[in-house]
């Protein structure tokens, strides 16, 4: 009698058996069968091994082949503005000036005239003219101001410009661009320089509740999609508030990571006062809801023509831009002195260091300043790591290496975005773009994430977050196109794996709990409708988990 309720003390909660336990130890091992107890790991091996954990109230579920894999990790994502993205009403797709047109047309039939039409964010390398915008082309309302959204940069109609008192005089605002014509006439491109426009943020028609309940639906699309953490690519305090009350009110579906963003275009004493009087750092908090690293944006975005690059952007960059200038680099937002200044505030409050830095020149002006601090104290404890880091070369890669810096890269935009980067920059141009190959036989650490802003469908959103379309990307290099680029930088399915799995654990200082399948780790799991490892190439991207166990826990079945 003793022995069997030791036996029931010590049965396991939940036990998965009959499949593919993909585990990405380090062997990279595959089981038939894992069980979990209190939540955690506590067996993985064979079904006789396995089975003989099982207790009088232990959920036993048979595989049936099917594979399992550790619950996915996009280290990030903007979770609150991807759920308000769509919480009001679906949006259209927007890949031509026709179809921005006609959005523009429905709201204005049900916009009170005068009030603002906002067109939702969309890139110039994504339209079927591969042309940005101009004021011209968004004037089919003459009643409504209007203001396409790329992110970076936005473009405003003539009666948005006139609300807003911008003329030909109206001079640039510090670190930003009033486009101009051949007139010298505001072309309606403005870039970094939204803050011209007088229309309200987008955030304040949402309550709070609302946005409590769009951050949480977001979170459960993304278990649906197999992801069990995720990092908040930006959080800033209202984001903080309303992850933390999520928690609070058991309402987290997902672990979630906060990396903490602050504007440095502001000014360097307020940027130095704010660190040091925060009450966080990296680490603070625990499985469920902390803080990872500090992060200011060096540059702008590759999409839009204002990511800082090495060389020019070249004549096609006039078209696809709404460039005028041809010494045009893009546009640098933080010095590099203040950046090493903000950074080294930082380092000293005990944060792991990152930065948006998309193109070359702000990936080089971020490796300086990691380089300096490296010379005060080595850096690479600090976990810190490039975001983005498109446009890369072997020079800079091996700096990173020697320095010990890792990269949070988005490979799904190589699919989406590298045809139209071909004309800016030829194909020659784009061999270190997104270099997944290059990185990993140089010893740096890869997450591949998504950046998810705008859209609900994981596969339609302007940055889709289906964590198999991406490594089907990192592993064929194919373009939305039908191209293939730099087909010597794809990965195997394993590594694919690996920088959705262990690797952004890794960046997130969670590799000893999540990541993989092993004793004593979260059971953080998802099965899969397919095997992974060994089906068609082509359905690597096709593949849908049919079940999300999160603590040990199923929340999601398909």
């Amino acid at each position: 009698m003793f022995q069997a309720f030791f036996l029931f003390l010590l049965s396991a909660d939940l036990i998965l058996h009959n499949g593919k336990i993909v585990t990405v130890d380090a062997k990279f091992s595959v089981h038939e069968a894992v069980a979990v107890e209190a939540g955690k790991i506590s067996r993985v091996g064979d079904n006789t091994t396995v089975l003989a954990e099982r207790g009088p109230k232990t959920e036993v579920i048979d595989l049936q082949g099917k594979t399992v894999a550790p619950g996915l990790i996009d280290s990030h994502v903007h979770a609150v503005e991807a759920g308000l993205s769509e919480f009001r009403g679906a949006l259209p797709p927007l890949g031509s000036f026709a179809a921005i047109q006609e959005y523009i047309r429905s709201q204005a039939r049900k916009t009170p005239k005068g009030q603002w039409i906002i067109v939702p964010r969309t890139f110039p390398t994504r339209l079927k003219e591969m042309r940005m915008p101009t004021r011209e082309v968004l004037d089919v309302t003459t009643e409504h101001p209007v203001m396409f959204d790329a992110s970076y940069v936005v473009v405003a109609n003539s009666l948005a410009l006139k609300i807003s008192g911008i003329t030909r005089d109206t001079p640039n605002p510090p670190g930003g661009v009033i486009v101009k014509d051949e007139h010298g006439e505001p072309n309606g491109i403005l870039r970094n320089a939204q803050s011209l426009l007088q229309v309200p943020r987008a955030g304040q028609a949402f309550t709070e509740q609302e946005k409590l309940q769009a951050l949480e639906q977001m979170l459960k699309r993304y278990l649906a999609a197999g992801l069990t953490s995720i990092g908040e690519g930006a959080a800033e305090a209202e984001d903080i508030a309303l992850y933390r009350k999520l928690k609070a009110q058991n309402r987290l579906p997902v672990r979630a990571v906060l990396i903490w963003w602050l504007d440095g275009q502001r000014p360097l004493d307020e940027l130095i006062r704010e660190i040091r009087s925060a009450p966080y750092t990296t680490n603070s908090g625990d499985n469920w809801l902390k803080f990872g690293a500090f992060k200011v944006n060096v540059d702008g975005g590759m999409t839009i023509g204002t990511a800082y690059q090495r060389s020019p952007y070249g004549p096609f960059g006039r078209q696809l831009y709404g460039q005028t200038d041809p010494t045009n680099r893009g546009q640098l937002f933080v010095a590099p002195e203040k950046l090493l200044a903000v950074f080294r505030e930082a380092r000293a409050k005990g944060w792991s260091l990152t930065a948006h830095a998309q193109g070359g020149g702000a990936v080089d002006v971020f490796l300086d300043a990691m380089e300096a601090l490296n010379r005060e104290r080595p850096i690479a404890p600090s976990r810190s790591h490039l975001i983005h880091a498109s446009f890369q070369s072997a020079e800079a890669i091996a700096r990173a290496k020697k320095l010990g810096i890792q990269a949070d890269v988005q490979a799904a935009w190589l699919y989406h975005d590298a045809p139209a980067l071909e004309q800016v920059f030829s194909y020659e141009g784009l061999r270190h773009f997104i270099p997944l190959r290059s990185y990993l036989d140089a010893g740096v650490i890869v997450s591949n994430s998504s950046d998810h802003m705008i859209g609900f469908d994981k596969n339609k959103a302007v940055n889709p977050y289906n964590p198999f379309l991406s490594m089907w990307i990192a592993m064929t290099r194919r373009t939305a196109r039908g191209g293939r680029l730099y087909p010597e930088e794809r990965v195997s399915r394993q590594e694919a794996l690996k920088m959705l799995t262990i690797w952004p654990a890794w960046l997130q200082f969670a590799e000893d709990v999540k990541g993989s399948i092993e004793p004593g780790k979260l059971a953080d799991l998802i099965v899969l409708d397919r095997d992974f490892l060994n089906c068609p190439e082509e359905e690597v991207r096709q593949i849908e988990p049919v079940m999300t166990i999160v603590d040990g826990k199923v929340v999601f079945r398909r």
